[in-house]
Parts: structure tokens; C-alpha cells; sequence
């Protein structure tokens, strides 16, 4: 093992030191003895050292700045580093959320803009964007869905439908509001299943939860007729923003008729994505669930007048909710999503929908003649193959995934959604170039030959990495936590 290699415990060597303290300008103080740690082994090492450790570090991490990051569903796109410098500005930055409403103009009157921008994004009149995730905002809209059925003394409507191809917050979020959660399946296009739906609409449902397009990239054909037949039957229709960025100035969901939705501001508005956070769900909603938002939301609180500009503030709707987190949600998040909307414009929006969803049909074309395609139609920005070749059988997803990281490329989400039981799921974003996707395609395809040629390469991969192969079940059951 060479230095290079050496943790840095190992580096360590008695003497070296990386820092100097000034000499201090007040009388000196003996630490209280209770106070005192002995027995803590810090390594000794020059500054050198220590940078050349964490840079080294550093560089064994995989980002979207060094490579392509195809995870289906979660949709990891370059983000611009302007909007990253517009969250940074000094002025933003060092806001406090008690600070009089007076000094902080300029940050409610972006969130009060911000509002607006996916209001129309949207077809909604009405938004929040205080809820701190895609889940967060995902369980406000259903908790407005059981306060505005509550008020209408239907009490006795407790199923929320949940496709089998949603996503795995869905149920958690209807469980959490007190639902009674029921399956819809996918028929054989990728759709909802009508006859299933219409089989499970009664006096009991109160609402279904749509991701659309759904976890395997399609837009459902039949979308105007689930929601009529779920407001026919007296239940209310939760639009799953998650993978808004195929639809953006193409598509309102509101105008399909949905009832409420959340955007998530992380995913498809400029903030990085992954990483536990933060992040920014903002809910939109009709106008007959608007005083149902959780609060506070931006509003205008004085008229301007010739003399005097308006003053924005916040307010809390009729019969909100409530609060889903401190003060006025993730307010660096919301300056990115703003900074991105502004740049791009209507169009620039529009744009990264053609371009996500050309992609995505690129990838999908080019492939699959090499790897199975479930549901073979026109996908939106991501799409789902199933790795089951019958002159291969002990090939499975994860090997393929594990063999892309010998090609330099993060692996895409596998094993979901978990109606295709081998799937690998793709999505190529619009910020990926036509040469990026090009490699990707060699890569994927040179590995579909491997499998059939030489299978042990791909059940021992990766070996170009800095680590091999983890055993990622013993990982789970076996936990090892630093005490």
C-alpha cells in the first residue's frame, strides 16, 4: 500500500503538524479536568498531507460534474452554477427567518413570484412552498384531500387507489393520513387498468394518486378518463409531480384535472438532487382545495399606492393544514428554482421537456435491440428495460449495473418500478449531449455481448473500481455504526 492509499491514521507520524496557533491575547485558563479528553488519537500530518488525503477523497466520488448520472426517477441533470451563485449572494445567504418583514422585501417577493411561475407551470391558482421535500409536499396534499373530505362530512371514503407502478412514498403518504391504501394495476400498454379502477370506485374511495408519466416513462393514454371516472365516483385526484421536467410548458396537469400536486423544486428546477436534502415540494392545488394549503404562503399584504410599493408578507389560508416545517420552507432552494425559471423563460422550459424526452426515445430506440422493452411505446424522459435474455439467464440488472461502473458510468436505478422484476431504469436527462449518450450506448451494448460471451466478467464487476463488488445484503443485516 502506498502513501496514496494510506487512511489517515496510517499517514500519521509523531511530530508533523499542519497548523500553528496565534499566540493567544488572554491570560490562560487550565481546562476543568471533566472537560478533558486524553485519550483522543488525532493523527499527526503536515497540511500537505492532509490536503492530498481529502482532495484524493475527494475525487473518488462520483458527481454530474465528472460523469452521466442516468437514475430513472430521480432525475440527476446538471444543475447551472448560476443558480447555485444566486442562492449564495450575501444578501440571501445571511437572511434570519425573524427578521422584520420590512427588511426581507426582495426574498418575499421572490417567493410571491415564485408562486405564481408554478401556477403556471401548473394550470393551478393557488400554491405553497413550504414543504421541505417531494415526500413533504406529497403528504400535505393528501392531508388537504382528508380535511376537505372531512369538511364535507364524507368521512366514510377511506381507499386511496395507488397504482402498482407508483412511487414508494405514495402509499406512505395515504397510510400517514389515515387511508386504507388499494393497488390499481397496469394494463398491458403501461396504463391504468380502467376495468381494475372502475371495479374499485365506490361510496369508500376517497382519492387516487397519480404519478404521470409514470415510473416507467409513459404517459398514460387513458389519463382523462381515470380522473372522470374517480370524480365520478367522489373521490379527489393527486397529481405526483415528481417528473414534471418531461411535460414543462407542454402539459398543465391542472387543465387534465387533477386536484392537487407537488413539484419537486429539487429535481426538476435547478437544486442537486440526492444527498438527504434539503429540497422543496411545493404543492399546488384548485380553488376548492386552495384554503386547505399549508402555510404560510407569500402574499401581498398592503396594495402599492403612487407613493408607496406594495408590501409582501405571509398568510395563512382559511382552513390550513397547518405548518409542515419552521419559518417559510427551504428558502435557498426556492432562490435556485426562481434563478432557473427566470433564466430559461417559457420557452427555455418547454425546450428541456423536447430535449429530456428526445433523449430519453434515443437511448430507448438504440437499445432496445440489444435489451428486452417491457411496454415498447413512445416514452417520455426515462424508460424502463428488463434484463431477462433467455441465452443469458444468470445475468440479472444488478450485474449490467455494476458492470457500467467499468465504463465510467454511474449505473441507473434497478429494481424499479417492481413491476418489472429485472428493470433497469434510464433517464438520460436534456443536459446530457448526443456524444454522452453515444458512449452510454456503446458501453450498454458491449456489456449485453459480455453476457452472453463471458457472464463471469459481468458477475464479478466492478474491477476497474477503487472497490470491488460489496456484499449489500450482509451490509444491510450486519450493520457496523461507529460508537
Amino acid at each position: 500500500m502506498d502513501a496514496t492509499e494510506k487512511t489517515i491514521f496510517e499517514l500519521s507520524a509523531t511530530g508533523r503538524k499542519g497548523f500553528r496557533f496565534p499566540s493567544s491575547d488572554v491570560p490562560s485558563s487550565d481546562l476543568p479536568e471533566s472537560l478533558q479528553r486524553k485519550d483522543l488519537p488525532l493523527p499527526e500530518l503536515s497540511e500537505v498531507e492532509v490536503v492530498r488525503h481529502y482532495t484524493r477523497l475527494s475525487r473518488l466520488n462520483y458527481s454530474l460534474d465528472n460523469g452521466m448520472y442516468p437514475l430513472g426517477s430521480c432525475t440527476m441533470k446538471y444543475n447551472p452554477k448560476i443558480c447555485e451563485k444566486a442562492a449564495r449572494i450575501s444578501a440571501f445567504a445571511n437572511l434570519h427567518p425573524l427578521q422584520p418583514i420590512e427588511s426581507v422585501q426582495g426574498a418575499v417577493l421572490i417567493l410571491y413570484e415564485m408562486q405564481i411561475i408554478l401556477q403556471e407551470i401548473s394550470g393551478f391558482p393557488a400554491c405553497s412552498l413550504t414543504p421541505a421535500a417531494g415526500a413533504q409536499g406529497e403528504f400535505g396534499g393528501v392531508k388537504m384531500i382528508a380535511a376537505s373530505l372531512r369538511d364535507r362530512g364524507e368521512t366514510q371514503r377511506k381507499i386511496m387507489l395507488i397504482p402498482d407502478s407508483a412511487h414508494g412514498t405514495n402509499p406512505a403518504s395515504s397510510v400517514m393520513s389515515g387511508f386504507e391504501c388499494l393497488a390499481v394495476r397496469t394494463d398491458e400498454r403501461g396504463n391504468i387498468d380502467l376495468n381494475d379502477l372502475t371495479s374499485k370506485c365506490n361510496e369508500q374511495l376517497a382519492g387516487i394518486m397519480i404519478t404521470n408519466p409514470n415510473t416507467l416513462g409513459l404517459f398514460d393514454e387513458n389519463i382523462v378518463e381515470v380522473i372522470r371516472i374517480v370524480h365520478q365516483a367522489g373521490g379527489l385526484v393527486y397529481g405526483d409531480g415528481a417528473n414534471m421536467n418531461a411535460l414543462l410548458g407542454i402539459v398543465k396537469p391542472a387543465e387534465l384535472g387533477f386536484d392537487v400536486m407537488h413539484f419537486n423544486l429539487h429535481k426538476t428546477f435547478a437544486t442537486p438532487h440526492g444527498g438527504g436534502g434539503p429540497g422543496a415540494g411545493a404543492i399546488c392545488c384548485t380553488e376548492q382545495l386552495k384554503a386547505y394549503l399549508p402555510g404560510p404562503i407569500a402574499d401581498i399584504l398592503e396594495e402599492a399606492t403612487e407613493e408607496v410599493p406594495p408590501l409582501y408578507g405571509y398568510r395563512m389560508p382559511e382552513k390550513s393544514i397547518g405548518m409542515l416545517r419552521s419559518f417559510w420552507g427551504h428558502f435557498g432552494i426556492i432562490v435556485r428554482a426562481y434563478c432557473y425559471c427566470m433564466m430559461l423563460g417559457a420557452e427555455g422550459l418547454r425546450r428541456v421537456a423536447e430535449y429530456a424526452t428526445l433523449n430519453a426515445n434515443y437511448l430507448m430506440e438504440a437499445l432496445k435491440q440489444d435489451y428486452p422493452l417491457p411496454y415498447d411505446r413512445t416514452c417520455m424522459h426515462e424508460f424502463v428495460l428488463d434484463v431477462k435474455w433467455p441465452d443469458a439467464p444468470g445475468i440479472r440488472a444488478l450485474d449490467v449495473a455494476k458492470r457500467l461502473m467499468d465504463y465510467k458510468f454511474h449505473p441507473p436505478t434497478n429494481y424499479f418500478p417492481l413491476i418489472v422484476h429485472e428493470a433497469l431504469m434510464i433517464e438520460p436527462t436534456e443536459t446530457e449531449s448526443k456524444e454522452t449518450l453515444d458512449d452510454f450506448i456503446k458501453a450498454m451494448k458491449t456489456i449485453a455481448r459480455e453476457a452472453r460471451e463471458n457472464p463471469e466478467l459481468l458477475h464479478q464487476a466492478p474491477t476497474e473500481t477503487p472497490f470491488g463488488r460489496m456484499d449489500e445484503v450482509k451490509a444491510a443485516r450486519d450493520l457496523k455504526i461507529a460508537e
